[in-house]
This record gives structure tokens, sequence and C-alpha cells, in this order.
């Protein structure tokens, strides 16, 4: 792939009282959207979608990510599967709305059938009027292309180059960090999710996440109660880079009761909270009381969906207040996650400035976003060179 603005990335890799920020034109070129499809979202472990979308068994969804046609089922054995959305004889979509396929996908044009684990199982007619089978037709090497995925915390993880690292290999210092949220969870049901749509380039959803620096200025109720100076940086990781929090207040209801605790967690969290951005595209959310993830969509170069969903402890099922606590607790959220939209939109307008040159890091206040720049240039840099390599061995063969 030929990027014509191939832009120089060596000094956002630098030390953070160094480097720069991503050129402008990470933000404002299709062609580089384009590239960052390919060397950042493909190849990593981007999240899709929830599992709570597809909660029963035959359940499937198609979601396009990227351009690319997907379908999202869960099949007899109560996993979930990733699959192309293609049918293999003519290329057609076979999912074009959400259904429970009850075993089996029907393609519409010639009713090629697949089972849930995305095998061939009938060909109507292949072989002429009343032959649904011919020898050219091996069902067996003509299943529905797979994408490689993985389910933690009910996120749906792709990885559709299928180059990365095994997931708890590569995320092993988040799975370690928060070891004590390796229990049951449950979706809070209806009214438990959002859906936000930005007009933002999804990075910049990403850095203002990652950083506490804004608090005051952008949150002011809750730098009333979690001041800035409460906060901490997560950075210098390669996965993932965040702020953590010594004063989280939980949310009370009627006679000041709040939401039931998840199980064994450590002093640490009675009085915190932590906040991450797992590199590229999830920002998840840490409680004493609740855990939520968002997955960041990224519909176009200044396009972001932002799908949100907020998890509990199973014994919230039995608690007397648990519907409007779940309301309360979704509404509170929803207007700090709305209070960033000014933020981000007017961070991508002022991209808009040929001048900015990706801007300075604070060494003491910006370290997560720092990080974050850090890993998306090292992404697009080792792909070029993966490029570059290729091209290379090409003109030798020719």
């Amino acid at each position: 792939m030929s990027i014509s603005t191939n832009t120089s990335l060596l000094s956002v890799t630098e030390d953070i009282e160094n480097a720069t920020g991503l050129p402008n034109i990470h933000y404002t070129s299709n062609e580089t959207f384009e590239e960052e499809k390919y060397a950042v979202l493909f190849n990593n472990w981007s999240g899709l979608a929830f599992g709570k979308d597809i909660p029963k068994i035959g359940d499937a969804r198609p979601v396009d990510f990227l351009g690319m046609p997907l379908l999202i089922v869960r099949n007899k054995a109560n996993d979930i599967n990733v699959f192309q959305n293609t049918c293999r004889h003519r290329g057609m979509l076979l999912l074009s709305e959400p259904k429970n396929v009850r075993g089996l996908f029907r393609c519409p044009y010639h009713s090629w059938c697949y089972d849930t684990d995305g095998a061939l199982t009938s060909t109507p007619h292949v072989g002429g009027i009343g032959k649904h089978d011919h020898k050219a037709i091996e069902k067996k090497k003509l299943g529905l292309f797979q994408v490689r995925s993985h389910v933690w915390k009910d996120i749906i993880f792709i990885n559709i180059s299928g180059t990365a690292p095994d997931f708890e290999v590569y995320f092993s210092d988040l799975l370690s960090r928060w070891k004590e949220f390796e229990q049951p969870m449950i979706y809070g049901g209806t009214g438990s999710s959002a859906l936000l749509e930005v007009k933002t380039n999804w990075k910049l959803a990403v850095e203002n996440y990652c950083e506490s620096y804004h608090l005051p200025y952008i949150h002011p109720e809750l730098n009333r109660y979690s001041k800035i100076e409460d906060h901490y940086n997560i950075d210098n990781i390669e996965t993932f880079s965040g702020q953590g929090t010594s004063v989280y207040q939980q949310l009370k209801g009627e006679n000041e009761t709040v939401l039931p605790d998840f199980s064994n967690l450590s002093k640490k969290w009675n009085t915190g909270a932590e906040y991450i951005a797992m590199y590229p595209n999830v920002l998840l959310g840490a409680q004493r009381d609740h855990f939520y993830a968002i997955i960041l969509e990224p519909i176009k170069i200044d396009m972001t969906v932002e799908h949100i969903a907020i998890y509990y402890a199973p014994k919230i099922t039995a608690y007397p207040q648990a519907g409007k606590m779940k309301a309360a607790n979704m509404s509170q959220w929803n207007k700090i996650f709305e209070e960033d939209i000014f933020v981000v939109e007017g961070m991508q307008k002022g991209r808009q400035g040929d001048m900015f040159d990706g801007g300075k890091f604070s060494p003491v206040m910006d370290g997560p976003t720092h990080t974050f720049h850090r890993w998306i240039a090292t992404q697009i840099i080792t792909q070029r060179k993966l490029s570059q390599r290729k091209k290379n061995i090409e003109e030798i063969v020719e």
C-alpha cells in the first residue's frame, strides 16, 4: 500500500521531554486513516462488539468494521465466533440484520447454508436440478472465513491480520494488574448502555480519556470530590495507559444504600478506581461496584461512534433498589462522557490548522497520552518497514 502522506514519526517515539505528538495529517487525511486501518486496527486486538448483543445460542449480528463486513454469532456450545459476512459461493452478504439463525445461516442468493461454527453444510442444486453435491465443490474447504477473536469481560476483540500475539500474552500486564476483577460480572440490562456519535477522530477520544489533566476544566462537578491531585498516571506500558484515582465516591440511593461490591477486592479499591485505554480502541473503568467498557468504532477520519456498556456483580439481581441505582449510575456517567464531546470535537476542528505541529507534552501530566502516541507511531513505522521489505523482494523477483 502506497501512502503519499507518508509522515516522519521518529520524533513521536522520543522520550516525553523531547517528543512531539502525532502530526496533523493523522487526524485529517483519508489516506493516513487508511494506513492506520491496517497498521493499527487490523494488526492488533481491536474491540468490535459486546457479547450481550448476542445473548442466546444461535443469535447472530452483522457488524461493519472499517468497511469490512463481519458476522458475530453465538454457537451451540455458547461460544462466540466471528466470521466474514460473505458467502463462499458468489460473495453475497449472509445476514443484513440481527436474528437468531436456529443453527444455520442460509445465503439469501442461492441458499448455501453454514452452521454457527462456519462449516458449509448444504449446497442446493449445485450439481444440477435435484443434485446437491458436486465433486468440484469440497464443502470442507469452503467454510466461512473466520476472523481471529477473543472474548474478555464480554468485549469481543478481533485481530483481522491474524498476526498479533495471543491475547493473554499481549495484555498480560493489564490482566495481572486487574486480576482481582477476574470474576463473574453481568450486564446491567436495559438502560445500562449508550451510544454516542462524535465528530472526531477515534484517537482523540483515546487521548482525552487517558489523562486527568483536564478534570478541573471539563468535569468541574467530578473534580469537586475526586480532584486532579487525587489522580495518578498509568503509563510507560506497551499495551495500555490511563489514570487512577485514590478517591472514588460510591453512588448512594435511598437511606444511603450503595450498589453491591464485586467479591474479595483488596483495600485499594475501597476508595480507588482506575480508567485505562486498552490499545487500540477500548476504554475501561474499574470500580468496586461496577465496571464499564467503551468500544470506539472509527467510522471515518472525523467520525467515531462510542458504544458504552456497564456491568455489575451478579448479586445485584437480588438488590431491592437495583433499577433506580443502575439508571442513576448510567445517567451520571453519560453526563461525564457527554462533557468530553466538546473537547474531542474541538481538537478535531483545531487539527485543521496547518501550523499545528503535533503539540508539546507536559512531562508530568501527559504521560499516558504520550505513551499512546508512541505506540501508534511504532505500529505504523513497523508496518511501513514490512511493506518496504516486501516491495524490495517483489522488485528483486521481477
